[in-house]
């Protein structure tokens, strides 16, 4: 399979690239900094250069071309601005979505965060307020479309060593979850079309992720593949 990865550099994104190479599918990463290339094919990835800011969705669908799969792990990241969390984490991606289309690409998974689809608690950081409601808006906006879409809401990040064993659920309690446990439900995911039309929380727990994402394949949901 031929998969494409909005923010490929990231740290969740490099982890899902490792796991999808390892397993045969050819993955292209999208990334603006061209330094960055280096490290996406130390990952077994193919980099793409390109800005989600300032590219449309015809100049971003030829990056596109021949994928069956794609997947928005982008993000302003860290210190970056309340209007950034827009253009990025909303913005971007829509216009992944808008350029899916283009082409006919249906399956796209959306990295999302524990918090979104709910209004933040009087006090919140104003940043991060920015940063839930741009993730909330690129929920809804994938929601409507006719795409075969699963929105992921992972927990607090870690870089403690993935147990393989999480909790996912369409809801479940604040917690934390290992970036490399991210990665591998990613990669499950993408593999299970029965997923599709899903919004699933992820923390640590018990249950092997292979066993988890079984679990939710196939349940009733918003838009069932």
């Amino acid at each position: 399979m031929k998969i494409v990865i909005a923010g490929g550099h990231g740290q969740i994104a490099l982890r899902l690239t490792r796991l999808l190479a390892a397993r045969g599918d050819d993955v292209v990463s999208l990334i603006r900094n061209p330094v960055h290339a280096t490290d996406v094919a130390a990952a077994g990835g193919t980099a793409a250069v390109v800005d989600l800011e300032s590219v449309d969705a015809a100049g971003l669908s030829a990056h596109l071309t021949g994928a069956e799969a794609v997947v928005f792990a982008a993000g302003a990241g860290p210190g970056s601005s309340a209007e950034r969390k827009d253009t990025v984490d909303r913005a971007g991606a829509a216009l992944l979505a808008d350029a899916a289309e283009l082409l006919g690409i249906r399956r796209y998974v959306l990295v999302s965060s524990m918090g979104a689809g709910a209004e933040p608690p009087t006090g919140t950081d104003p940043t991060f307020v920015a940063y839930l409601r741009a993730k909330t808006a690129a929920e809804e906006d994938l929601r409507r479309r006719d795409l075969d879409w699963t929105i992921l809401r992972p927990g607090a990040l870690t870089d403690a060593t993935g147990s393989g064993r999480v909790r996912l659920d369409p809801e479940v309690p604040g917690g934390r979850i290992p970036r490399d446990d991210v990665a591998a439900v990613l990669a499950g995911l993408l593999a299970e079309p029965g997923t599709a039309g899903r919004t699933l929380e992820l923390i640590e727990g018990d249950v092997p992720v292979a066993a988890a994402i079984d679990a939710v394949a196939g349940e009733p949901g918003t838009n069932p593949a």
